[in-house]
């Protein structure tokens, strides 16, 4: 076996640590975690919308510990879907989820005005 040269331990020297701070980079860049609302599939029959919401987000984030601590709350009545607090790069996973319809970034809506032709 040849000794290494000069050239190699120095990429070696340089590089491994580069490649390194570029990982540490792209996960500091994953940005801060915002609130979602996720539409899905229509619930199968006989089973509870928390559970299967719940199956959903974990098959997202990896764990069913991650999704109970990102889901804020379950709807069932007028539309199927939850809303959650993820990082960018978990949304993009929740995305990719079959039962997954539509995502929409939560927003807080707030009138304009209280009074409607004269009613108050």
């Amino acid at each position: 076996m040849k000794p290494p040269t000069a050239a190699s331990v120095l990429l070696r020297i340089v590089l491994v640590p580069l490649a390194g701070a570029v990982a540490m980079a792209a996960a500091a860049t994953d940005g801060p975690p915002a609130t979602y609302l996720v539409f899905v599939d229509p619930t199968p029959p006989g089973v509870p919308c928390m559970k299967y919401h719940l199956g959903i987000l974990s098959a997202a984030l990896g764990s069913e510990d991650k999704a109970k601590a990102a889901i804020i709350y379950n709807y069932k009545n007028v539309i199927n879907g939850f809303s959650a607090r993820v990082t960018p790069s978990e949304l993009e996973a929740i995305k990719k989820q079959p039962q997954v319809n539509r995502v929409l970034p939560s927003a807080t809506l707030h009138l304009m005005s209280s009074n409607f032709d004269g009613v108050s």
